[in-house]
């Protein structure tokens, strides 16, 4: 079973950038003030990256996540990702 996956530390405000701890990796994810007011505006930037990152892995191994990303680029690989963040919110 792969382990959660857990923001560590937040930095910067437009992106703000999210570190999150992955099975012994870090992974880089940026979320712009204009995604998160759109995709999560009640919700804190280290949240959704979580969240962003268990929608991943119910579709991908962890070693397939790119160590550096813009969250919206998820929705290029998978095309629901919009319509099915608030299920992992």
């Amino acid at each position: 079973m792969t382990d959660a996956p857990k923001a560590i530390r937040s930095e910067g405000t437009d992106p703000v950038i999210v570190h999150v701890a992955l099975e012994g990796r870090t992974h880089e994810v940026s979320i712009s003030v204009a995604d998160r007011a759109r995709l999560a505006p009640d919700h804190a930037p280290d949240h959704i990256a979580e969240a962003a990152f268990r929608f991943l892995l119910d579709r991908e191994p962890a070693s397939a996540i790119m160590q550096r990303f813009d969250l919206m680029v998820i929705k290029r690989y998978f095309p629901d990702f919009e319509d099915r963040l608030p299920d992992y919110l």
